[in-house]
């Protein structure tokens, strides 16, 4: 069985550190991912609900804020509890397993940066890394027939 999620998003509020009784570090957060364009030309996006432990829920705290974008990989699972009234209520929600910040430090403190960065990512798609200037770097171009190809 397959039981695999990879997710980029928006942080919806500032991750928030809380400890176990058993001392262990977890972050609960929402992820707000982009969905395909609708019919009427908006943008649909989902919330989802995460949850991070130990270093990833410690390193989340310290670098992300309201609004990083981030890379996640983990797994779903569904939980249940009882609530005050006595209600069973299920929760589905992502473990994080590894996390990327897809955001230059620079870009982390401001929303207008972040903005700028990812425009030049999405224009630059075809520069490695999405960076502009590479420095020495040098686009080397190969030419392949169809005939070299192996399907």
């Amino acid at each position: 069985m397959i039981n695999r999620v990879v997710l980029i998003g928006r942080l919806t509020k500032d991750p928030v550190l809380r400890k176990t009784l058993n001392d262990k570090s977890v972050v609960q957060f929402t992820l707000a991912c982009n969905r395909n364009v609708s019919k009427d030309g908006e943008q649909n996006v989902d919330f989802i609900n995460c949850i991070a432990w130990n270093k990833v829920a410690e390193l989340m705290v310290q670098y992300l804020h309201k609004g990083s974008l981030i890379g996640i990989d983990g797994r779903i699972q569904t939980r249940n509890y009882q609530d005050k009234s006595g209600r069973t209520v299920y929760l589905t929600e992502v473990v994080v397993e590894q996390q990327q910040f897809l955001e230059p430090k620079s870009a982390q403190h401001s929303n207008e940066n972040a903005q700028r960065y990812n425009h030049t990512m999405q224009s630059n798609f075809n520069e490695p890394n999405g960076y502009q200037d590479m420095g020495n770097y040098q686009k080397d171009t190969v030419d392949i027939s169809s005939d070299d190809l192996p399907f």
